[in-house]
């Protein structure tokens, strides 16, 4: 029995061509960030600052409802403005969740 794998002729002139590439310097490939001492955040820490950015939205959206409505401050436009990005980064995060939750359900859902 052998275990060989077979490379077709394409493949193989495709790989030489990207290494050809590379070699000459026309494909540059950046360097890992890991290699540089930058850390990277983790999927927890990333969501907490995107859940802190959409709290944050929606703090200074009511506080310029609050403006308006306590006539302190006559920029309804902004308010108005504010009012919609909160109401979108809110929406957006909804979905992330969705999604997140649904990707977990089919991870559970698979056989082991």
């Amino acid at each position: 029995m052998s275990n060989s794998t077979t490379i077709s002729p394409q493949s193989m002139m495709s790989t030489l061509s990207i290494h050809t590439e590379m070699a000459k310097g026309a494909i540059k490939i950046p360097q890992n960030p890991r290699d540089l001492g930058v850390h990277s955040p983790s999927f927890t820490e990333l969501m907490e600052s995107k859940v802190a950015a959409v709290n944050t939205d929606q703090n200074h959206s009511s506080a310029l409802m609050r403006a308006v409505d306590g006539g302190e401050s006559d920029d309804l436009v902004g308010a108005m403005v504010a009012s919609q990005k909160a109401s979108l980064s809110f929406s957006t995060m909804i979905q992330i969740r969705n999604r997140l939750v649904q990707a977990f359900d089919e991870v559970m859902k698979m056989p082991v």
